[in-house]
């Protein structure tokens, strides 16, 4: 196949097996796709013809059209690329979004990558052994093969969401896709990693990252955005608190992106997901840290202790939660407006 399909003989005959269909079937595809301009939508096309025509009735048009494609390619060499599709589809769970096997297909027959994609997507489609998903909310266009239903993508889905909820963190792969098939076997007929793996790629609330890892998209932990989920990410890279300086240089050794020093400093000030806890050091408030001064930390310590405190104690507590010097601490248990002496090296808030 690959000796005779080229990207440009692909296009000369799909273009041949397109003046088979009427006009107005070849015209819908041809600007549903961009052959010879831009791809179109639905209501455009349906607001160019004399007289109009609603969205709806160029969706038919068009779903026809690619009927007849369907049965015209039969008899072609392009049959070929629907039989690899297929192919492509068993080796993935018999499911795979429509990006993922239009560029498995571009790589399987080396095709050139300025290749009209859609025209191979068409070719899919029109394949009565290969259904396209309809439009969906929070769904990629995907592409299944017969004896995958529905009920059995949603099933999936439904219980990783339940687990990752419930998990509050990201998870290796392995493990999650080994606690859905223990969960869904009874309603999942053909259940196995490769297709919980093809099924979890359709969701855009399901992200996945750092090869092995899998989480919510809301979290924003896999695909940092903003600089503010950038500075989250290399914290929860690292597990421990951070001065910003390496914040920044962490920034650039996993994201492969320069950040200014002053610009990481400033969001790490202006935003309360980040605890000042020493000079210059931050730590992350869901671990446990609550913002406010040395004096603040004490008090907050002899207040859940509900009774005098020794020096070493408090001293010892405060340091859990700041990176500060010990003279630091020692000098704000002499604040006689706040703390008060109690005993020989006891301290207590004053009341």
């Amino acid at each position: 196949m690959q000796a005779t399909l080229t990207t440009n003989n692909i296009e000369k005959m799909f273009s041949g097996v397109l003046e088979s269909l009427s006009e107005k079937e070849r015209v819908v595809i041809e600007r549903r796709i961009g052959i010879g301009g831009e791809k179109e939508t639905l209501q455009n096309i349906g607001n160019s013809f004399k007289p109009s025509i609603t969205r709806e009735r160029v969706r038919q048009i068009e779903d026809a059209g690619i009927k007849k494609v369907g049965r015209i390619i039969k008899a072609t060499e392009l049959s070929a690329i629907q039989d690899m599709a297929r192919e492509i589809m068993s080796h993935h769970g018999g499911i795979l979004t429509r990006e993922k096997l239009v560029g498995a297909l571009i790589k399987s027959m080396s095709l050139s990558k300025d290749i009209n994609a859609h025209i191979l997507e068409v070719i899919v489609q029109s394949d009565f052994e290969i259904i396209k998903s309809k439009p969906r909310l929070g769904t990629q266009t995907y592409f299944t093969l017969p004896d995958i239903t529905r009920k059995s993508i949603d099933a999936v889905h439904r219980d990783a969401l339940k687990i990752l909820k419930r998990k509050k963190d990201v998870m290796e792969r392995t493990e999650l896709y080994t606690q859905i098939a223990a969960n869904v076997k009874d309603e999942v007929w053909t259940l196995n990693n490769v297709f919980i793996d093809s099924v979890l790629d359709i969701f855009d609330d399901i992200v996945k990252g750092e090869e092995v890892l899998i989480g919510l998209t809301r979290w924003k932990i896999l695909n940092p955005k903003t600089l503010k989920d950038k500075a989250i990410y290399v914290m929860k890279k690292e597990k421990v608190p951070m001065h910003f300086i390496d914040i920044s240089n962490k920034i650039s050794d996993y994201l492969g992106e320069s950040v200014k020093i002053n610009t990481i400093h400033n969001e790490l000030i202006r935003n309360e997901e980040f605890i000042l806890i020493g000079r210059g050091i931050y730590a992350l408030k869901e671990w446990g840290f609550k913002p406010g001064t040395v004096l603040d930390v004490i008090l907050d310590i002899l207040g859940k202790n509900g009774g005098p405190m020794t020096t070493e104690d408090i001293i010892k507590k405060v340091l859990k939660v700041r990176n500060v010097k010990k003279t630091t601490i020692y000098m704000n248990l002499q604040n006689k407006k706040a703390i008060e002496r109690v005993g020989r090296n006891f301290y207590a808030a004053k009341a």
